[in-house]
């Protein structure tokens, strides 16, 4: 049967990224979508690993071949997902998560909209603010750029499905392994999944 597909957002500094990289490390069964960026990598970042780094001529060649599922412009960079991989990977079985903002997030709802969506908030804005600085890779106007833009962001958490406070993150990454254990758990998958299993106890 066709594999699930679950979108990941946050602000910025939430902790979405290190959840995820958590979350993939614990469940074998979902896999990460590279997106596409236009912009620089960042110091540890590796080509086709985080991002596949693209120039921004080459982002808009694809963007009118209609290759992206999802893309939008933020903080000045092109960010996109390629809509072939996701699909071919479904369409074996793979669960697949995507990392993108809301932006994104509302762009695959559209043409997909039996995606899961989760949300990750900062349990306060000062925690938000603590990780942001902590990270150590922006400037103080991009910081406060990105604050002024984290009220945007939480404005759109309730277009998800679950909402997660990353606070403990023990906790939150529980959290968001549980949904996807009880995605698999739902009785349109199970049904077919354990279909030999259900017509044998049937005809006991």
């Amino acid at each position: 049967m066709p594999g699930q597909l679950y979108i990941v957002s946050a602000p910025s500094g939430a902790g979405k990224s290190s959840l995820v990289k958590a979350w993939l490390e614990q469940d074998q069964a979902i896999r990460l979508s590279i997106s596409y960026t236009t912009r620089a990598p960042r110091p540890g970042e590796a080509n086709g690993v985080h991002y596949h780094f693209v120039s921004r001529e080459d982002f808009v060649a694809m963007l009118g071949r209609g290759e992206f599922l999802e893309s939008a412009e933020v903080y000045g960079n092109f960010y996109g997902t390629s809509q072939t991989w996701i699909k071919e990977r479904m369409a074996g079985g793979q669960d697949i998560l995507l990392e993108i903002d809301w932006q994104g997030a509302a762009q695959v709802r559209r043409l997909m909209p039996e995606a899961i969506g989760v949300f990750i908030l900062p349990p306060s804005l000062e925690a938000l603010r603590a990780r942001l600085v902590g990270r150590g890779t922006d400037s103080a106007e991009v910081i406060e750029r990105r604050m002024a833009a984290a009220q945007e962001d939480v404005s759109h958490a309730q277009e998800a499905d679950y909402l997660v406070i990353n606070d403990r993150f023990e906790d939150a990454l529980a959290d968001l392994m549980a949904i996807a254990r009880s995605q698999r758990l739902a009785i349109a998958v199970q049904a077919q999944r354990q279909e030999g299993l259900l017509r044998s106890l049937m005809q006991a």
